[in-house]
């Protein structure tokens, strides 16, 4: 869907608004609806900046920039490096125990990264390597996003009004800069592919994202992350189905590298209760 937004050349930071704004609004609606107004205090606000900037506003930003000049198989693969990111800071913030299962998940995932972007014959394309650092980047801030949610935000906390204040407040840091770089993006009628696209991004992001948030504080941060296997798995699926992408043996190899590095990431086990 973001590769289809992007078809029509329109600016990362306008998809990215459109995408934070429009989700939080569809996740506000629903909740007013179900629970009426809100209360919000000083802390719920300071959860939604820190969720805004490290899971939306900056890696959903960086996503956009790349996703027009990088294949979407690869792309999904960059995702796949988020449980490995994620047990590593959970382990070194004490959040997790080590182990060497891990560990060797972490190494796997390493490698794969370095298939990715070391040999001049991986990508289809040696000017994309900017656009695939970019990509892993991102996968940082979603790394600490979920360590933060899992170790920062309180059981009792209800994930759908957290995800639409922290969407929404996403929308609002984007919108200064949007109009300062004149990036908006207009959605106009009769709605084209790449409208159609942005209304779908805005719809399955938010749901995903609270249904993700809830598995956090369910199973921890480490087992959430593991939904990689499905990100990574269909983003090479509809990327070779919906354009035609070809791999090398390269990629198909670092592909191989990162499941297997979160076969051995394996989740911690939680108390039920919590």
């Amino acid at each position: 869907l973001a590769r289809m937004a992007t078809e029509d050349r329109g600016h990362p930071l306008g998809l990215s608004f459109w995408t934070a704004i429009g989700g939080g609004t569809m996740l506000l609606l629903f909740y007013l609806f179900r629970y009426g107004p809100p209360s919000v205090g000083a802390d719920d606000m300071k959860r939604f900046c820190i969720i805004a900037l490290l899971g939306s506003v900056i890696p959903n930003t960086m996503y956009f920039y790349a996703v027009p000049w990088v294949p979407v198989g690869v792309l999904a693969i960059t995702v796949a490096l988020v449980p490995m990111l994620t047990y590593a800071l959970s382990w070194g913030l004490r959040l997790d125990k080590f182990a060497v299962k891990r560990f060797l998940g972490i190494v796997s995932g390493l490698l794969a990264v370095a298939l990715l972007v070391g040999p001049d014959t991986s990508l289809p394309d040696p000017t994309m390597l900017k656009w695939v650092l970019l990509a892993l980047s991102a996968a940082a801030f979603y790394t600490v996003e979920n360590v933060y949610v899992d170790a920062f935000v309180p059981a009792s906390t209800d994930m759908v009004l957290l995800v639409a204040g922290a969407l929404t407040m996403a929308g609002v840091i984007l919108f200064p800069v949007v109009i300062a770089f004149d990036a908006f993006v207009p959605l106009t009628l009769p709605l084209g592919k790449s409208e159609w696209a942005i209304l779908a991004i805005m719809l399955f992001s938010s749901v995903s994202y609270v249904m993700f948030f809830y598995v956090i504080r369910v199973a921890g941060a480490v087992f959430a992350s593991l939904t990689g296997y499905m990100v990574t798995l269909c983003g090479v699926f509809w990327g070779m189905l919906l354009f035609d992408e070809r791999h090398s043996a390269w990629v198909w190899s670092a592909l191989i590298l990162m499941l297997l590095g979160m076969a051995l990431v394996r989740p911690r086990r939680r108390a039920t209760g919590r």
